[in-house]
């Protein structure tokens, strides 16, 4: 009895003649880099109710997780991408108003 693939797994099955080895020293490095990645340390920290009841919120609004919605907040002020709305709002007004 033969198998029928989905449009997925034939997919799969047309790109598998294209894998290409990982020389040892690429490889190496792609594991450090996602090891690194893929740590995760647990964090106790102090919130006000307000604050924890906002996020709570907040994340119900994203559909994801308050906990997710936390870190992800703080990866993206880590990585200089957490933007400021109001900022740029007032950047833009000022920049409009010198035209």
């Amino acid at each position: 009895m033969k198998t029928k693939l989905d449009k997925d797994e034939q997919q799969i099955e047309k790109s598998a003649t294209a894998y290409r080895p990982i020389p040892k020293k690429d490889r190496k490095a792609i594991e450090d880099v996602l090891g690194r990645i893929r740590k995760s340390r647990n964090v106790n920290i102090r919130l006000s109710e307000s604050v924890l009841e906002q996020l709570k919120r907040r994340s119900q609004e994203e559909g994801i997780p308050y906990q997710t919605l936390i870190s992800s907040v703080l990866h993206k002020f880590v990585t200089n991408r957490l933007v400021d709305e109001a900022a740029i709002r007032k950047s833009l007004q000022l920049l409009h108003s010198n035209q």
